[in-house]
């Protein structure tokens, strides 16, 4: 398609300039004053939703960092606890206000292992929500360096709520306090530590200042235009979440729903009609397998890619009648007015990415990770390429490390919103960011220069890698993505198989985790024969040191981390 690969003379789009969050907040307020900036439900079963305006939001930041500031909280540990919600992020973004550190925390976590982060990074103070209160006494039990709590659900035994602190700042700002105003914020000072979760093994503590995560959201978003309405459906602790779909879209004056869990996503879609969503490729992949599953029962199967392939041959003539096609039969089932999903954290198959184009909803695949902010490179509302992340952020550059014939190595980017540092890990700090100020990410990949333009690719992660012994490499991710293609698969992760008897000998092994019920509907059930030569049909496609040599079947979904990314580390690689 042509505006697929507009390129020549595409502008930038306008963006929101901000230094630190104080000016983010006192920015959004002046500008979209009165307009919803988020909505809400305290109760999954409440009728209407709760709403509060850009101008509440810049009252409760006011007087709540008024508040904070009389506590003396500059340059403390703040920990946050709890699911997504207007308190959480207004908290988060009232305590770097006066120069106090966030540490926000993965809720799912256990008692141990939320106790071990906060005595790691020396938290005083923790911000719960009610979701994370029946874990409060263990984890104070648990960590001694916690001195002060705060409740974002109201009251709660031995904690301050939060409102308490917002009407105590009001008072004070209403006798004339001017301590937020008059603070003086040092964006280039630590901020925040984000404790990655690892999908490989146990994670780190990622430093970032106000100005990594302001100038990655501030220059990010001249690459993208969002658009007016969105569904919050990420883990607030995670950087995708806070940055990208909390800071990003607040400072542009996008409106959001903040969900009230992953069992309510489609009724919310459904009442909210947002018109982008921003998600990981779990989701995505669900909702595709979800509108196949539905016009295959409803015998519409045949119709939908008639019309996908229909309506593609319009676009080519310049006539799109995508709305007019799908819009009764598929986009409705998804409010309506969905227009984009911007897609990151893991690898999405370029056949789903044509899938929802097709129908009339454009996804924007990007690439990031934590010690970054986290957004590196995204694909362009009307410039886009298959199977690319896209390019990278204004003012950050990508090099690739010891590329090899086929310009392959690893990713390795500059910019602005580069970490700080590990926390209290110069060692780790120095592996991976070397001399010339590039971040190592770990991550392989390739440059391809179009039009003047550098569009990133990524062949999969070096943790992953399956070095041969004869010296060749595979990459699971390249392989996974072709069994993910295969009807039933709703999950696969590729990895080298250990046998019991000989570790010696290699093979490469596919383990599926099935979609039972739909296989069992269709007639299939010998799942190992079907797979096996549907496998067998990917292999003749592959070059042949890419041979699966063995399929296994599993009955229950992989283990994942709270962003929906499998753990590959926690799988069992044993083979017979």
């Amino acid at each position: 398609m042509a505006f697929k690969n507009r390129n020549k003379n595409y502008p930038l789009y306008e963006t929101t300039k901000f230094a630190d969050f104080r000016e983010m907040v006192e920015n959004a307020a002046e500008h979209f004053s009165d307009r919803t900036a988020f909505q809400y439900k305290t109760d999954p079963k409440q009728q209407e939703a709760s709403k509060i305006t850009f101008t509440e939001c810049r009252e409760f930041v006011r007087a709540l960092s008024t508040e904070l500031h009389s506590m003396n909280v500059a340059d403390k540990k703040i920990a946050l606890l709890g699911a997504a919600s207007v308190d959480w992020f207004l908290s988060y973004i009232s305590i770097m206000c006066v120069g106090a550190i966030t540490v926000p925390i993965d809720k799912e976590l256990s008692v141990s292992d939320i106790a071990s982060i906060i005595n790691t990074a020396g938290c005083e103070y923790v911000f719960f929500a009610a979701d994370i209160t029946d874990k409060m006494d263990d984890v104070c039990k648990e960590a001694p360096t916690v001195k002060h709590l705060i409740s974002m659900c109201g009251e709660a035994d031995g904690a301050l709520p939060v409102t308490s602190l917002v009407t105590s700042g009001t008072e004070k700002l209403s006798s004339g306090d001017r301590s937020y105003f008059d603070y003086e914020i040092d964006n280039e000072a630590l901020a925040s530590i984000v404790f990655t979760s690892g999908t490989t093994g146990k994670g780190k503590g990622v430093m970032l200042s106000l100005k990594n995560i302001c100038s990655d959201m501030e220059q990010g978003m001249y690459n993208f235009q969002i658009t007016e309405r969105t569904l919050f459906t990420l883990p607030p602790h995670h950087t995708f979440g806070s940055t990208v779909n909390f800071v990003g879209h607040f400072a542009q004056g996008c409106e959001i729903y903040i969900s009230s869990g992953l069992r309510y996503i489609m009724e919310e879609i459904n009442s909210f009609k947002p018109t982008h969503l921003i998600l990981v490729p779990l989701f995505v992949e669900t909702f595709y397998k979800r509108i196949i599953a539905a016009a295959e029962k409803s015998g519409q199967i045949k119709k939908l890619k008639s019309g996908i392939k229909l309506s593609n041959s319009l676009r080519k003539l310049g006539i799109d009648l995508r709305s007019k096609i799908f819009g009764e039969s598929v986009l409705s089932k998804f409010g309506g007015e969905l227009q984009m999903i911007i897609c990151g954290g893991a690898a999405l198959n370029q056949s789903i990415i044509d899938f929802f184009e097709g129908i009339g909803v454009i996804i924007l695949n990007g690439y990031g990770i934590t010690e970054c902010a986290p957004l590196i490179s995204c694909n362009r509302n009307e410039c886009r390429k298959d199977g690319s992340v896209g390019l990278p952020i204004i003012g950050g550059k990508v090099k690739i490390d010891a590329p090899n014939e086929k310009g392959e190595g690893e990713i390795c980017y500059r910019g602005p919103n580069v970490m700080l540092g590990y926390f209290e890990n110069e060692e780790a700090t120095r592996e991976v960011i070397d001399e010339d100020g590039y971040f190592h990410t770990g991550d392989i990949g390739y440059v391809r220069e179009l039009d003047g333009d550098q569009w990133l690719y990524i062949t999969g992660r070096m943790k992953n890698l399956i070095i041969l012994s004869n010296g060749k490499n595979v990459y699971p991710e390249e392989i996974e993505c072709d069994i993910q293609g295969i009807r039933g698969v709703n999950e696969v992760v590729v990895y080298q198989g250990v046998h019991k008897n000989d570790p010696t000998k290699e093979v490469i092994v596919a383990e599926i985790y099935p979609d039972h019920e739909g296989l069992k509907a269709k007639g299939i059930d010998d799942l190992k024969a079907y797979f096996e030569g549907e496998i067998k049909r990917i292999n003749g496609k592959n070059a042949p040191y890419k041979t699966i040599g063995r399929v296994k079947l599993r009955n229950e979904e992989f283990p994942k981390n709270t962003s929906r990314k499998i753990t590959r580390f926690k799988i069992d690689k044993t083979v017979d």
